[in-house]
């Protein structure tokens, strides 16, 4: 599994890759086959009423889909949290979508 990180509008320091690789890559017991994961996390905005936003959005390509998440937080660590959580989501429901479809054959 290939993961490309990139920094929008901020720095990306060693400890934010190394927390990135680690989060995406606890996703390697859910599901086989990663081909991709495309990882964009930023400042959003500097000028917002509410302080900084941070956003976190992962493309991830598997063999016969692709999964796109993107979620904003306060803070840098949540968005990568919230957005791991979701993909997690998400491919366990592909995973069971699968599964059922080829019990049904």
């Amino acid at each position: 599994m290939t993961i490309n990180i990139r920094a929008v509008g901020m720095e990306l320091t060693p400890a934010i890759r190394d927390y990135v690789e680690e989060k995406m890559q606890s996703l390697d017991k859910f599901v086989e086959g990663i081909l991709n994961m495309d990882v964009d996390i930023g400042l959003d905005t500097h000028h917002h009423n509410k302080g900084e936003i941070y956003s976190c959005s992962v493309v991830v390509q598997l063999p016969q889909e692709v999964i796109k998440v993107e979620k904003t937080e306060k803070n840098l660590y949540k968005a990568i949290d919230k957005v791991k959580d979701h993909l997690r989501e998400s491919v366990v429901k592909m995973k069971e979508k699968r599964r059922d479809e080829k019990r049904k054959e």
